[in-house]
């Protein structure tokens, strides 16, 4: 599985996050021509190579009406006050891709949500100074563009150090994180430390929430090219973005299984014990019958949780269940990649989960739609799926 993994041991903003994975490519001049040719209104992109540390990177410049921002950290620029629905605009306008026009757009309004939330202010009524409109709208297309030409099956990341300290925008001295990107980071691992400045600015913030799948330890990939985005501000530590491109293999996750014996619960009572616990978000729940002691006919009841919802769900299994003991295993898992479509059919639209991975690809209806289309033509279900999929609407 082709996947990009980035190292955020020094935080991320737009500039760093263009730099480091441009290094990526095949050809980044050529990709640098084609950020000049958007021709974004006096906004013109210059890549330069250089050193840190012993270290050669590359430093991304983003010139607007000739200023560049001057500390490769900081957005807050004052070159436009747009409103939000001026930017959807002007980037629907831009001579790139669907795919990058929506990218673009999605993460532009992750920075007015964010703004809107800090401010106490509907999205409509905000106004990015403290971004940098232009800074912003070139550093986030030019992620977008090199992401799409990049195609990862995949996008990981490390946990963000945000630095610590405070910082100077618009509205006077804030405290790291700025608001906004604190904001932008809700749900995603962050930490401080004793690097005073900002590490990750809200455009760096929001290309990650809107681009990285998981954070984490880097996982096993077979690496073929590392990228280094330098920032403009020397710290005593390498101050980068580094990007690894790889293959990983196909998907494996961890999760936690939770199980319990009883032998003095009804019927009625473990039925609703294991409905209440899979409504509550288990990824599954199931029971095994077996003899216990005193020759006792009993249930093992079992859970499949998330490993960081495990004591949830064992406070749930003591609330619904007589046990007094709750078991725990971490376990490993092959997973197999999974996604819905909608499909329009002679019967109506209907779901279709699609799995993949480890060499097998499978389709297959969802049973609810199944379910409402023989009840209201008559028919089994099974003559359902056969119609369907005569059709050509899924490989059987």
């Amino acid at each position: 599985m082709k996947t990009i993994y980035l190292d955020c041991g020094m935080g991320a903003a737009g500039d760093m996050l263009t730099a480091a994975i441009i290094e990526l490519l095949p050809d980044p001049e050529d990709m640098l021509r084609k950020l000049n040719e958007l021709s974004i209104p006096g906004v013109v992109f210059q890549r330069e190579r250089i050193t840190r540390s012993g270290i050669m990177g590359t430093h991304m410049h983003v010139f607007v009406d000739g200023e560049e921002e001057g500390s490769g950290h900081e957005h807050h620029h004052g070159h436009s006050h747009s409103m939000p629905g001026d930017i959807e605009h002007f980037i629907g306008h831009l001579p790139v891709s669907q795919q990058v026009k929506d990218n673009t757009a999605a993460v532009y309004m992750l920075l007015a949500e964010a703004e809107s939330k800090v401010h106490g202010r509907p999205v409509t009524d905000i106004h990015f100074h403290e971004i940098g409109t232009l800074d912003a709208i070139a550093d986030i297309t030019a992620v977008c563009m090199i992401m799409e030409e990049l195609a990862p099956d995949a996008v990981l990341a490390s946990p963000v150090h945000v630095g610590s300290g405070s910082v100077r925008c618009a509205h006077g001295l804030l405290p790291v994180p700025a608001p906004a990107t604190a904001e932008l980071l809700k749900g995603i691992p962050v930490y401080g430390g004793s690097i005073q400045g900002e590490l990750c600015t809200p455009t760096g913030a929001a290309l990650l929430k809107h681009f990285v799948k998981s954070f984490g330890d880097m996982p096993a990939m077979e690496v073929e090219k590392i990228g280094y985005g330098m920032g403009m501000k020397e710290f005593e530590r390498l101050n980068c973005v580094r990007a690894f491109l790889g293959s990983t293999a196909d998907k494996q996750d961890t999760v936690c299984h939770l199980s319990c014996n009883v032998d003095d619960m009804t019927a009625e009572e473990i039925a609703f014990a294991t409905e209440t616990i899979l409504a509550a978000g288990a990824r599954d729940v199931y029971t095994v019958p077996l003899g216990m002691k005193k020759n006792r006919p009993g249930t093992m009841i079992c859970v499949i949780c998330d490993t960081d919802r495990s004591d949830e769900f064992a406070s749930l299994i003591f609330k619904h269940t007589s046990t007094t003991g709750v078991r725990r295993l971490l376990t490993g898992r092959y997973v197999l990649e999974r996604s819905t479509s909608l499909l329009e059919t002679k019967y109506g639209p209907v779901w279709v989960k699609h799995s993949g991975g480890y060499g097998t690809e499978r389709e297959k209806f969802e049973y609810e739609d199944l379910a409402r289309i023989a009840r209201e033509q008559g028919k089994s279900i099974v003559e359902i799926r056969r119609e369907l999929g005569s059709e050509g609407w899924i490989n059987e």
